[in-house]
């Protein structure tokens, strides 16, 4: 397997960086995870440590290629979501640490993911996003229903109320996985936090992986520094894991 690949991770104006990701590949498979804890909640960042680290654990311990990757996704999303659950069991409810998370496996030609909240999944081609996940929001749940247009995501009050994510209650949060999703020589998987999308539209994030442009570690260094800056002075932690199928 040939691949490309980089993570990054900025602070943004925030005091403290509650993202967690990662990329790990081996001559077979790649994982790409990205984690925001959410900031209104105590030990955000541990819950995306928690997260990160679970995911990490369970890939190395498959046998590669895995034999059944969305399998593997959906099981390890949910000890994830069990271990930040168990701690903060002895906290009230509104307080206990949670997360949101993208995760992205990468094999036989093919990626396969998962997303739980308003972290998101790109599947980028010569510059063009060909699809991306839709968020566990209020927003998104209005733009299905036709109530508001695509253009409004950005700017609307409830933009940042969460449905779904690690954390929280101990019932079994309801993630979203995809089918197999075949890749062609050149395309780029990308999972981030929102801070990485808020203020930047997907046609922007998908121009920093042009096949002409830069190595792909500068073009994901290049997006996340203009992902801070869209948000200046208010920008979130704003985190990326990207990859280059090669062939």
């Amino acid at each position: 397997m040939q691949v490309e690949y980089a993570d990054v991770s900025d602070v943004g104006n925030r005091e403290e960086n509650q993202d967690r990701a990662a990329v790990v590949a081996n001559e077979a498979s790649a994982l790409l995870v990205a984690f925001d804890g959410m900031g209104g909640h105590a030990d955000g960042a541990r819950a995306a440590q928690i997260g990160r680290q679970t995911l990490l654990e369970a890939f190395a311990a498959e046998k590669h290629p895995v034999f059944d990757p969305l399998g593997l996704l959906h099981l390890s999303l949910g000890r994830a979501h069990e271990g930040v659950v168990e701690g903060g069991r002895k906290m009230p409810l509104e307080h206990r640490p949670r997360a949101t998370c993208a995760v992205c496996l990468v094999q036989d030609g093919a990626a396969y993911w998962a997303h739980l909240g308003d972290s998101r999944v790109y599947h980028i081609r010569d510059g063009t996003v060909i699809e991306r996940t839709r968020d566990h929001t209020h927003v998104e749940q209005l733009l299905r229903e036709g109530m508001i247009h695509e253009d409004e995501l950005h700017s609307h009050p409830m933009r940042n109320y969460v449905d779904c994510c690690i954390g929280g209650e101990a019932a079994q949060p309801e993630m979203s996985l995809s089918l197999r999703k075949p890749l062609q020589s050149g395309d780029v998987l990308l999972v981030c936090t929102d801070g990485v999308w808020a203020n930047l539209r997907d046609a922007q994030i998908a121009g920093f992986f042009r096949q002409d442009g830069p190595p792909l570690a500068q073009a994901l260094s290049d997006l996340v520094s203009r992902a801070v800056e869209a948000s200046s002075p208010h920008s979130d932690n704003a985190t990326a894991a990207a990859l280059r199928w090669l062939g």
